[in-house]
């Protein structure tokens, strides 16, 4: 089992020559009252204004520019957080990972709840892709303590692309509509698609991790045992 303050982060991704240097200039010119704590702060409240922007949908389209809003708030408090605190050599691990990581549940229970409260998703459809995202997260979780890393990043993919995907889809719904399909029996969006998706690939790289890791984890207990 590893120690916390000793884990190690891998989250390579197609935007980290980007995003990266972007983080690292941030994090020095940044004025001092914005304190990790702040910054945390920040991408909780992010969150809360994606939400409220997609809830708010149901009334006018425009709201989701403010949910779009919402997430470049998010990234900007989420991502800059930790870099702040390493870039003054103020960190707290453990502190920093309860924080953090429980508050990005929250985070992705709020946004969740606001999609499905918009006229552009059902809300059974978001639940299931709420829950993939949170087994997916207990899985990163426990193997960043069986492994000391911790691994956000999927084939390129990250927290940071996701978001500007959301961004992108929030865009074209805006101006193009969400449409509206038949298909296997339900009255679907192309919103209701891509969370049905998502649910079903989480699901199976859950699934399916449990299996992988089961063994490796097997093998290596076993191995200890035969010295």
């Amino acid at each position: 089992m590893s120690n916390v303050e000793a884990h190690k982060r891998e989250t390579q991704t197609i935007l980290s020559f980007i995003e990266k240097p972007a983080l690292n200039w941030l994090a020095k010119n940044l004025p001092d009252y914005f304190t990790p704590d702040v910054l945390t702060a920040l991408g909780l409240i992010g969150s809360f204004f994606t939400g409220l922007g997609y809830a708010l949908s149901f009334h006018s389209d425009y709201y989701l520019w403010l949910a779009s809003f919402g997430l470049f708030v998010n990234w900007f408090g989420d991502s800059l957080d930790g870099t702040v605190a390493r870039f003054r050599h103020i960190e707290r691990p453990k502190y920093g990972f309860f924080i953090d990581h429980t508050l990005d549940s929250a985070s992705m229970v709020m946004i969740g709840i606001g999609v499905g409260l918009s006229p552009y998703a059902r809300f059974d459809f978001v639940l299931l892709a709420l829950v993939s995202y949170l087994l997916m997260s207990i899985m990163v979780y426990i193997k960043t303590f069986v492994h000391g890393v911790f691994k956000i990043s999927y084939f390129g993919l990250g927290p940071t692309e996701v978001r500007l995907f959301i961004v992108l889809v929030n865009t074209i719904v805006f101006y193009f509509g969400a449409g509206n399909f038949f298909l296997l029996g339900f009255d679907v969006t192309v919103l209701d698609i891509a969370a049905a998706l998502f649910a079903i690939v989480l699901f199976i790289f859950f699934f399916s991790s449990i299996l992988m890791e089961g063994k490796l984890l097997k093998k290596i207990d076993e191995n200890k045992l035969k010295v």
